[in-house]
């Protein structure tokens, strides 16, 4: 199968991250709960991983760094933990449910208010998300690239053009890997990562977040700290870390880190040129994706609906690829898409114009 689907979950893992979780599920102990040797040598794992996390991104060092099982619970976390009554919060229209819907749940229970910033012919301007910011705004929510398009924005104009007291967080889902993101330089103050997708881990998330931020914990119970208190501790990681880290999975992302910060990459952008370009010129397709560095080329068929071309391509083609709405229903909203959204394909490092190749041949039998 030519898996085209990595802005779901990343397909074929490398060799290195294979081979860190069939180690980690030979001797799999709890890390650091326990007093032996192999318990308090996975914490030193955990530990190292936390550190590169840390530096890969530019964060605020290990004790900010949580783990998380996915992307989903990170934004969870960092909206959930953060926001207050009466906060007001901006948004954009690009985001992810795992960001919508948290904001949409706190609305519904009148402890916030949120505006969703509109796109600026097909992309999102830091001085329209500026300019919805309120004398009452706590956070701002960005995608650092769209799940539905692969459109990115300017970061660092985004934090440059915020009040000082204004948080800034990015999802990072679809950014990380394929795009530089540091945290300090450009004034991030939380970013929730997917391992599993341009990190090149299995299924993980993680939350790194600045002084500047005091997340509440979402989950109670057991940090392997200060047990004999019924309250959660008080010091970061252990406040939001309850229960039983996977340890396979972070040492899967401590291997992928290894490999992004190598600067293993792939053209990512010439491929979704291409892709446009040839694509397009078939006559039965619009395109919605722009050339991007995320790898993310998103198509319609003019005539048959985006799941049915996505079932053909499996079924006739052996590709997959993700037909639908994405999890993102205003960006399909707003560039038209709705109902059937898109058919999306998604290319990781390790691919390229041979995949694309094929692609474009099936999608003109098609």
């Amino acid at each position: 199968m030519i898996y085209l689907d990595n802005a779901a979950t990343g397909g074929s893992k490398p060799h290195s991250v294979r081979s860190a979780v069939a180690a980690a599920m030979k001797v799999c102990a709890n890390p650091g709960r326990s007093g032996h040797r192999l318990s308090l040598a996975h914490a030193e794992h955990v530990l190292a991983c936390r550190k590169l996390l840390s530096d890969v991104f530019d964060g605020y060092g290990y004790e900010r760094t949580v783990f998380t099982k996915s992307c989903t619970e990170a934004l969870n976390l960092a909206i959930l933990g953060v926001l207050g009554q009466g906060d007001h919060v901006v948004a954009t229209t690009l985001e992810h449910n795992s960001v919508l819907r948290p904001l949409h749940a706190l609305a519904e229970k009148g402890v916030i208010t949120y505006d969703i910033v509109p796109l600026t012919d097909g992309k999102l301007e830091p001085s329209t998300i500026a300019a919805h910011v309120k004398h009452k705004t706590r956070l701002v929510c960005v995608t650092a690239a769209s799940n539905v398009t692969g459109v990115s924005c300017d970061l660092k104009e985004v934090r440059k053009l915020l009040p000082e007291h204004v948080l800034l967080l990015v999802d990072g889902a679809q950014g990380a890997g394929h795009i530089p993101i540091r945290m300090k330089e450009t004034g991030i103050d939380m970013l929730a990562l997917a391992g599993h997708k341009g990190l090149h881990a299995i299924q993980t998330g993680v939350l790194l977040f600045s002084e500047r931020v005091d997340p509440r914990p979402l989950l109670f119970g057991g940090t392997g700290s200060e047990s004999l208190s019924l309250a959660m501790p008080n010091f970061y990681p252990d406040r939001l870390e309850s229960g039983t880290l996977s340890y396979p999975a972070i040492c899967s992302l401590f291997e992928g880190l290894l490999i992004v910060k190598a600067g293993h990459k792939n053209d990512l952008y010439a491929v979704t040129e291409r892709l446009g370009e040839e694509v397009g010129a078939i006559g039965a397709y619009e395109i919605f994706s722009p050339p991007n560095h995320a790898g993310i080329f998103s198509f319609r068929h003019k005539s048959m609906s985006s799941e049915e071309v996505a079932g053909i391509l499996s079924e006739r083609f052996d590709i997959a690829v993700r037909g639908g709405l994405h999890c993102a229903p205003l960006a399909h909203r707003a560039i038209g898409t709705l109902p059937d959204g898109l058919v999306r394909a998604s290319f990781s490092v390790f691919q390229g114009m041979r995949e694309a190749n094929a692609l474009i041949h099936a999608l003109r039998a098609i």
